[in-house]
């Protein structure tokens, strides 16, 4: 499931993500662990830049969190 934040379409791909907890140290207003420690999008998502959700993504670990814009280019990984 995409999530719209910001400028971006967040997608987690639950399978790779080990709940480093990175993305929610660097965004943490976009991001947080579920109950199986794995990284979820907030419903209430807002205040973190989009330079610090890309940033966010780029901690990860596994490369669990995809950005894509509007247009559905893939900004990261």
């Amino acid at each position: 499931m995409k999530t719209k934040v910001g400028g971006y379409l967040i997608e987690i791909e639950r399978d790779l993500c080990i709940g480093a907890a990175t993305c929610v140290a660097i965004a943490p207003q976009t991001f947080n662990l579920d109950e199986e420690a794995k990284a979820i999008v907030l419903e209430a998502a807002a205040g973190d830049t989009d330079e610090t959700i890309l940033d966010a993504a780029k901690s990860c670990p596994t490369a669990a969190i995809i950005l894509t814009n509007e247009k559905g280019e893939r900004i990261f990984p």
